[in-house]
């Protein structure tokens, strides 16, 4: 039987650093902000959705869509950010879903879905576990505005778009400490994988 791990965090919380150590215990990750890319390319019929929903202006020259664009216009309107959500997690889920089954069908011993919004879209019951890399408040602030040069505002904005870590927390089988070192997180995973029989 293939465990199926949902991995998830928020914002600047450290969840892909966590997401790049399975690879060490020779574990695939699916990485649905991976997948958010592929369906928005041209061509991919989300693509033509979105131009169809938000218009022209949310494209480069090179005719791909400008997410920093985008961004600034869905995360400052609650009701747009869903209609974008319509659109691409849909699509987002399809893929993910047929990947997943591909290393079910390979007998893969674990394989993880790497969701940012686990909790908020309630896809728990794509997974077996779900596992959260959780930060404090303060350390996600910080490190969100040094990461992506944003003003606390910008930040905050971000954040409250998602649910907060504490209520995750209440809703994880596992979490994962990141405000300390990488090598702490590691040593933390490595205790889990140990636990739950993976490794």
């Amino acid at each position: 039987m293939t465990c199926v791990i949902g991995l998830t965090g928020s914002i600047a919380s450290g969840k892909s650093t966590v997401s790049l150590m399975f690879d060490d215990f020779n574990i695939p990750v699916i990485d649905a902000d991976k997948l958010a890319r592929e369906v928005v390319l041209p061509g991919e019929p989300a693509y033509n959705e979105i131009i169809e929903t938000f218009g022209e202006d949310m494209l480069r020259k090179d005719r791909s869509i400008d997410r920093k664009k985008l961004g600034e216009v869905v995360f400052a309107d609650k009701e747009k950010l869903e209609k974008l959500n319509k659109i691409v997690h849909p699509a987002i889920r399809q893929r993910m879903l047929e990947k997943r089954d591909a290393y079910i069908e390979a007998k893969e011993k674990c394989v993880v879905l790497d969701i940012p919004l686990l909790f908020e879209n309630k896809l728990q019951h794509l997974v077996d576990r779900t596992v959260l890399v959780y930060v404090d408040e303060s350390v996600q602030l910080e490190r969100l505005m040094k990461r992506d040069n944003f003003t606390e505002i910008e930040a905050k904005q971000r954040i409250n778009s998602q649910l907060p870590l504490k209520e995750k927390a209440r809703l994880a089988d596992a979490i994962i400490n990141n405000n300390g070192s990488k090598h702490e997180s590691f040593i933390q995973l490595e205790q889990l994988l140990t636990e739950w029989e993976i490794i």
